[in-house]
């Protein structure tokens, strides 16, 4: 088979936001696919064959068939090779742990090349998902191998080092359920979320939240600290003290009663924990591994009994998980390392991947394990016998969810350990025999309080229910009527969209209210224009979505910024669509017909809330189409009454002018906006000047601003400014 010429990528646009293709943030590549123009997949072959032996799970991709092997069936049929760049893309995000997500492929005006789409996890991912993909459908027309193992891993490892946490992003996505419906943005290559819009928004980092208090924090920290205010308010907690050396500590343990524990006093993550020590030898070896983790050292009571896991949050129990002790048995033949390797980190809930819940158990990083062995009389390298059991680490493991089980007083012990700290979120450690019975009944007692908690073990226990804690946390965050949201206000169209953007952020204004406006002449908090450079794209809108006193956001975007990346804000309040001249909008972006135009422009309507309103022109034929995809309210705007006619017919509201007056109407019946016969609008604005002042009233209508402030408003507002 003579090789066919590769597939080359021309240009990769980010959408970081909703655009033509969908509301979520996607990667679009122009690729030239050359000859392969004149190759559809059925031509090719043994093509359909190889593709299908290296990806089988291709079968569940339904395509535009709509059912199971849907893809499949368009491969038999023949298709072409952007819309298998498509689906092999998706399938490697799949393969990698990112399941789901959209694709189209579509071509141009331009011979041989398309523009393919598909949903961005994160852009580098999804732009070297990309390639990877073009290389294994290459192969395949080739005849060729490919390496799909190292691909695989190489967007897992990606995908591990650049997307959300998995506890950040329980959270995240209990705040973006349907129920919920809080938007939120990425303020940093790491876990800082931020959850609603403006000053309406909560930041997260991690399972630490705005409301996370510095001291209480550091109090977490100093394990001592934490001790002694615990104690102070009642709750049960191990004696003990910090020690400064070898010595010191086997003297505390003696004044406390064996057996001991030896930790670092400001430790976290259990590391550098030594529980259950009986001997002088074992206190004074443990000292200089604990010293290790931590700034200092404490000896405290050894509590018998498992150790358990409480997440508080807002003061209530989230969830509860119990410890699990990792053990071994011998065979006669492996060493403990490789027993360990075999029996333990084969455990798929082991790994180094962040969504792991257990880490791998390596004994040369593990100093709490070899003194664990040692104490047994084993090395690393000791060959068990046949049928030996031994214990290699008691801490560490929380697998089970014990939410149920958890007695009303344990967890008001845990409630009140968290509140005395100052945390809103936090993990209690205890040591208890019998969750379901109180502490004081058995000797337990709470042994750490800690900021930040890690949520993967309530989310993928080993055994029990998965706990809905990303839920819990946005509750706490926000109260039940509460989405996070404050106005957002969309402008686009062809003519004066930044006109209507100023003086409706006028208007606005004088309604009490911190606007925020970006728009081409600048970006502006309030009457301050902050930044007079152009300000119609994806970064300014999200600065003023980011700042915290912004209470309304106004936003003019235009057709190159849908295109080239998408819109800043998920869903808006009011979305505002201008007179549109399609021959201004042709040309760029491979955007060729009225149709494309159309479909550019609907993106600001797609996106208006259910109960939110869309602000189109009635004497445009394309506001007049744009009007049912609108999911809320429409209100129309025109020069005259008669365009609303069929509108008010069905109880709609409108705006129109009538001999310079501005006439408001909900049905049948009137308002005049003066409440007199004066005249609002200057002689000298044209016809599309007075639209682009109609548009803003109507804008301002649809967010409550009383109509005396409406008035008021044009009545100041200097006009020729935005001419």
């Amino acid at each position: 088979m003579t090789k066919k010429s590769d597939i080359r990528f021309l240009r990769f646009i980010p959408l970081r936001g909703p655009s033509i293709w969908t509301y979520r943030p996607a990667l679009e590549a122009w690729v030239d696919i050359g000859e392969l123009e004149e190759c559809p997949s059925n031509t090719l072959p043994g093509f359909v064959e190889r593709l299908t032996a290296w990806l089988p799970t291709l079968v569940e991709h339904r395509c535009s068939v709509g059912e199971r092997g849907g893809f499949i069936k368009r491969l038999e049929a023949g298709t072409w090779p952007a819309h298998i760049l498509e689906h092999v893309t998706l399938e490697l995000q799949n393969l990698a742990g990112m399941p789901g997500g959209f694709g189209k492929a579509r071509s141009t005006d331009e011979y041989g090349v398309y523009k393919v789409v598909v949903r961005a996890w994160h852009e580098d991912i999804t732009r070297v998902a990309l390639h990877s993909a073009r290389d294994l459908v290459m192969a395949a027309i080739n005849d060729e191998t490919f390496d799909l193992p190292a691909a695989i891993a190489e967007l897992k490892d990606m995908a591990d080092q650049l997307l959300l946490g998995p506890s950040t992003a329980c959270i995240v996505d209990a705040a973006s359920a349907r129920e919920r419906n809080i938007p939120a943005l990425r303020l940093s290559d790491g876990n800082l979320v931020q959850l609603g819009y403006g000053a309406r928004q909560r930041r997260i980092w991690t399972a630490e939240t705005e409301l996370t208090g510095a001291i209480a924090e550091g109090i977490s920290r100093d394990k001592d600290l934490t001790k002694q205010l615990l104690q102070a308010c009642g709750v049960p907690i191990p004696e003990g003290r910090v020690v400064d050396s070898p010595a010191d500590a086997w003297e505390a343990a003696q004044d406390i009663g064996l057996p001991v524990v030896v930790k670092p006093s400001d430790g976290n993550h259990g590391r550098g924990v030594f529980t259950n020590l009986n001997t002088q030898a074992e206190v004074e070896a443990a000292y200089p591994l604990a010293l290790a983790e931590g700034s200092e050292v404490m000896v405290e009571r050894f509590v018998r009994g498992q150790e358990h896991r409480l997440l508080i949050v807002g003061g209530k129990l989230a969830a509860a998980a119990r410890g699990e002790e990792a053990w071994v048995t011998g065979d006669g033949v492996a060493t403990l390392n490789a027993l360990i390797d075999a029996q333990l980190n084969t455990d798929p809930r082991r790994g180094d991947l962040e969504n792991c819940p257990l880490s791998p158990i390596i004994l040369a990083q593990e100093p709490v394990a070899r003194l664990e062995l040692a104490r047994q009389g084993h090395q690393p390298d000791s060959i068990l016998p046949a049928g030996v059991r031994v214990l290699v680490m008691r801490t560490g493991n929380m697998a089970f969810d014990v939410t149920g089980q958890v007695h009303p007083d344990v967890a008001a012990v845990a409630a009140l350990a968290a509140r005395v700290v100052g945390l809103d979120i936090a993990g209690v450690d205890l040591v208890a025999e019998d969750i379901s019975r109180p502490l004081a009944q058995q000797g337990g007692a709470v042994v750490e309080v800690n900021a930040g908690p890690g949520l993967l073990m309530h989310l993928k226990p080993a055994s029990g229910e998965a706990q809905p804690v990303g839920r819990m946390i946005v509750d706490h965050l926000f109260a039940a009527d509460d989405n996070g949201r404050i106005p957002v206000v969309g402008i686009t169209g062809s003519h004066a969209p930044c006109a209507v953007a100023r003086l409706l952020a006028h208007i606005l204004d004088l309604h009490g209210k911190k606007v925020g406006l970006a728009c081409a002449d600048g970006w502006f908090l309030g009457q301050r224009r902050v930044e007079t450079r152009h300000s119609v794209n994806w970064a300014a809108a999200r600065r003023i979505l980011m700042n915290r006193s912004v209470e309304v956001a106004v936003l003019e975007t235009s057709s190159a910024s849908i295109l080239g990346e998408g819109l800043a804000y998920d869903r808006c309040q009011v979305g505002v669509v201008t007179r549109v001249d399609p021959a201004l909008h042709i040309g760029d972006f491979h955007i060729s017909t009225p149709e494309q135009v159309f479909n550019v422009m609907r993106t600001q309507i797609d996106v208006v809330l259910p109960t939110g309103v869309a602000v189109l022109n009635a004497d445009d034929a394309m506001g007049l189409a744009l009007a049912p995809l609108c999911d809320g309210e429409v209100i129309f705007y025109a020069q005259d009454a008669a365009a609303l006619a069929f509108h008010r017919q069905q109880g709609g509201r409108g705006v129109y002018l009538q001999a310079g007056r501005i006439v408001l109407v909900t049905g049948m019946d009137e308002t005049s906006l003066a409440g007199s016969d004066v005249l609002l609008l200057p002689a000298e604005l044209g016809p599309l000047q007075q639209e682009s002042v109609l548009a803003a009233v109507a804008a301002a209508w649809a967010l409550a601003v009383p109509q005396a402030l409406i008035h008021a408003g044009l009545e100041t507002f200097e006009f020729a400014a935005s001419a």
